[in-house]
């Protein structure tokens, strides 16, 4: 199964959203990026965002080894399903009690953050699932009921797109971030400083 802890990141200012209860959406366990392109539709079905979510960014959470280890701005908010924090939660309080920046990790746990803004992950995304298979083709943890997710231009699997991410694909220029962020379908590769200053100069007006 994946490795990655994805979550969605709205640019909206937290006083202008309405939150629904976290029971009204799926939630499949282990299969945390359908949950997050379900989670990224349902906002866009209800309101909380624009119908194209462009106001919603997914983040992906990982490391270039793919493994798991055992401060921001309020205006943003996190939606993330598989948080005990409140749903959703202000950005400085998930960097602070989620990511925990101050903590200190092996270099093999250095994390990284893919981050790809709502409307494309909504029209590229594609799962069939063949990650929680097996070598004997069993399940590793029983899939949704609805059908695997296909993206727009016919992909039926490329979760590996997403999840894979290095140190030498961090972008290292601060300022393309916000230029690229809205073109690049598969989004950019930031480190723990960079996701803090990119929501922060969204909400400095450099947003498309």
């Amino acid at each position: 199964m994946s490795l990655s802890d994805p979550a969605i990141v709205s640019a909206s200012p937290a006083e202008e959203l309405t939150p629904p209860d976290v029971s009204a959406f799926t939630h499949t366990p282990c299969y945390c990026e359908e949950n997050v392109y379900l989670l990224c539709k349902n906002l866009c079905r209800m309101g909380v965002t624009d119908g194209e979510g462009r106001d919603l960014f997914a983040v992906f959470i990982s490391n270039e080894n793919r493994r798991r280890h055992g401060r921001g701005n309020a205006l943003h908010q996190v939606w993330d399903l598989d948080t005990t924090l409140p749903f959703p939660v202000p950005l400085d309080q998930y960097v602070a009690e989620a990511v925990r920046p101050s903590l200190t990790l092996d270099s093999c746990f250095t994390r990284l953050f893919r981050v790809v803004h709502a409307p494309l992950f909504l029209r590229c995304f594609a799962s069939d699932r063949r990650h929680m298979k097996n070598p004997n083709g069993h399940w590793m943890s029983p899939p949704p009921t609805y059908e695997p997710i296909i993206a727009e231009d016919g992909a039926i699997y490329n979760l590996d797109k997403y999840i894979q991410m290095s140190a030498k694909d961090v972008v290292t220029n601060t300022g393309d971030l916000v230029e690229r962020i809205f073109s690049e379908r598969f989004g950019v590769i930031m480190n723990e400083m960079q996701v803090e200053e990119f929501f922060s100069m969204l909400s400095n007006g450099n947003s498309s």
